[in-house]
């Protein structure tokens, strides 16, 4: 039998592997950490599978209940897969079918990414429209509700709960509740995009440790503090530090400490996430380390290393830009610019180093260009796999020395 404790402390394995409850419950542990609950049974003399959900966003006891509930519906003849002719009777507001659609979709996400998404959603969507009836949401409705995300200035964010907001309606269709989606022709309505622009980056040595020492005398959550610091010393993209987990931290008490950011959560095509062989790896300099350790002590080694207030979910997706704001550094320096700052300060100081600096942003073909000095980059991508990891852990520790002012 699982017990919370077995699922808290199930750590992934070079295989996805099993861990049984009772009646075909099990936890599957996959290569990545992901942890999910399915139920195998057999319908029509076949073994099948179903899948409940992900922890932590399913309990165990959430899961417990759904298997009782699936066999159940076994003992009477019915194919546990499909939903009941009665909830989908029920189902007709359009956020019971957003969060129908959102525990759906769940299984492709990121943690992070699926929290952002049902964040969005309940900020800017079910406040206008969550309550309605599917059938009596019009384009018009639709319109409404997103010209109000623009009225705040964020255009890009209306344009992205419009895409989500179609998803929604995709969902509701595939299940029979409407015949029409009324956000899939509306995107002419909104406001074009802002014009693309560089993101904010200090690149000067000097002001960034001003920076750093700023937030640290800021007002904020002492994880949030810890993020941006870790995001300044590994210069990984934002998504990666808000979704780090402790099971991706390698050999932190031994000579090689390293952080293997799965590929899953990685900026890569679709096919490429799902290959271990593209983790990135970041070697962690002294710094990093320490800064690890006092997170662990902070939140007692549960699964994030950053998690936001509830403990259950990540830091939220602004924290560490108002934290940069309240410190005065408003339109100077992003979360983001972490990786134009440590780029542009390491290949001044060592631009023999272009490659493994290159390699330390998680960027495959080690170069700017697609062809450099005779070398196809795309091509050498595709085939060079070294990891310049040796000059790549010097560089990690220099940058940091960099940070402190050593």
């Amino acid at each position: 039998m699982l017990t919370d404790k077995a699922v808290r402390a199930a750590r992934p394995r070079p295989a996805g592997y099993k861990l049984p409850d009772a009646g075909g419950l099990h936890l599957f542990v996959a290569p990545n950490g992901r942890r999910s609950f399915r139920l195998r049974f057999r319908w029509e003399g076949r073994e099948q599978l179903l899948t409940f959900g992900t922890w932590p966003e399913i309990s165990l006891d959430a899961a417990r209940a759904r298997r009782d509930e699936a066999r159940a519906r076994l003992d009477r003849g019915e194919d546990p897969r499909v939903a009941p002719a009665a909830a989908i009777v029920q189902i007709r507001t359009f956020e019971d079918v957003a969060c129908a659609w959102h525990a759906h979709t769940l299984p492709r996400w990121t943690t992070v990414h699926a929290t952002d998404v049902l964040a969005s959603l309940q900020r800017d969507v079910f406040p206008a429209i969550g309550a309605m009836p599917l059938a009596e949401i019009t384009p018009p409705v639709v319109v409404d509700a997103l010209r109000a995300i623009e009225r705040r200035g964020r255009r890009e964010t209306a344009r992205r709960v419009r895409q989500r907001i179609s998803m929604v309606f995709e969902h509701a269709i595939a299940e029979g509740l409407v015949d029409v989606d009324p956000a899939a022709r509306i995107g002419r309505a909104l406001m074009p995009p802002a014009p693309a622009r560089r993101q904010p980056a200090i690149v000067d040595v000097a002001e960034v440790r001003a920076l750093l020492l700023t937030t640290d005398g800021v007002d904020a959550a002492p994880a949030v503090k810890l993020a941006s610091r870790f995001l300044a010393l590994t210069a990984v993209r934002l998504a990666a530090v808000r979704g780090a987990c402790w099971n991706e931290i390698e050999d932190i008490d031994g000579d090689a400490p390293t952080w293997r950011v799965p590929a899953a959560r990685m900026k890569l095509a679709a096919a490429k996430k799902l290959d271990a062989a593209n983790d990135h790896l970041v070697p962690l300099s002294a710094q990093a380390v320490a800064l690890l350790r006092a997170a662990r002590a902070l939140n007692h080694g549960g699964g994030l290393i950053f998690p936001g207030g509830d403990g259950a979910a990540p830091i939220g997706e602004g924290a560490i830009g108002a934290l940069y704001r309240r410190a005065g550094f408003a339109g100077r320096h992003v979360p983001h610019g972490w990786r134009a700052t440590f780029s542009t300060i390491l290949n001044e100081r060592f631009p023999e180093d272009r490659g493994a600096i290159d390699r330390a942003l998680g960027h495959a073909g080690g170069g700017r260009d697609e062809r450099d000095e005779g070398i196809n980059r795309k091509v050498e991508g595709a085939y060079n796999r070294a990891l310049h990891l040796p000059r790549r852990r010097r560089l990690f520790q220099v940058w940091a020395d960099e940070l402190d002012g050593i």
